[in-house]
């Protein structure tokens, strides 16, 4: 399923209007990069923009199938390690935007997260979190569902930021961390 995990919509992290500094092209060959992450899988994009588009950070663009008005093409993934300093400083920005923009979807792995193996549980994937906590919170859970980020915060006794979770665990994932994969790359 990961491999065929396509973006439609991505948010822009840094513009980089003469390409690369480090690309020793001449400034003739080079062109505009934009690096930027997926809304959806939140996968990291280099995308190169038409030439007569205007962009700012923060800003979303279509980069889907068909006709796109600001994005010439993709050019790929990119690695965490290799985004710029803004794009770096953008992307902790947008990635508490965006979890609380899809509050219900992380929710939702709260209540339905599973067992990996009969020693591991996807709920001790997340950062900050170990066998106590994840028998509290599947025992919790059981008695009535989740409603919010906020509810799992009051319910569960001593428990980390859940936003801060998974912030944390997207920005593992990204950083290939863990062989493992909750949010990155999922539907």
């Amino acid at each position: 399923m990961q491999g065929t995990a396509k973006e439609e919509h991505a948010v822009i992290l840094d513009i980089l209007p003469n390409g690369y500094p480090f690309d020793t092209r001449p400034v003739h060959r080079k062109t505009a990069i934009v690096q930027a992450i997926g809304k959806k899988f939140f996968t990291l994009l280099e995308l190169v923009p038409k030439k007569e588009a205007t962009l700012q950070l923060n800003e979303e663009v279509y980069i889907g199938e068909g006709k796109r008005d600001k994005i010439h093409h993709i050019l790929g993934k990119i690695q965490l390690d290799k985004l710029t300093e803004t794009a770096k400083v953008e992307l902790d920005v947008l990635l508490k935007d965006l979890v609380e923009k899809n509050e219900q979807k992380f929710v939702a792995f709260f209540n339905n997260a599973s067992p990996i193996n009969a020693r591991r549980h996807q709920i001790e994937l997340l950062p900050g979190i170990g066998k106590k906590h994840m028998w509290e919170i599947l025992e919790i859970r059981k008695e009535k569902q989740f409603e919010s980020l906020h509810d799992i915060k009051e319910r569960v006794k001593l428990l980390p930021d859940p936003e801060k979770i998974i912030i944390k665990r997207i920005l593992m994932e990204l950083n290939n961390e863990d062989k493992y994969r909750l949010f990155v790359g999922i539907a």
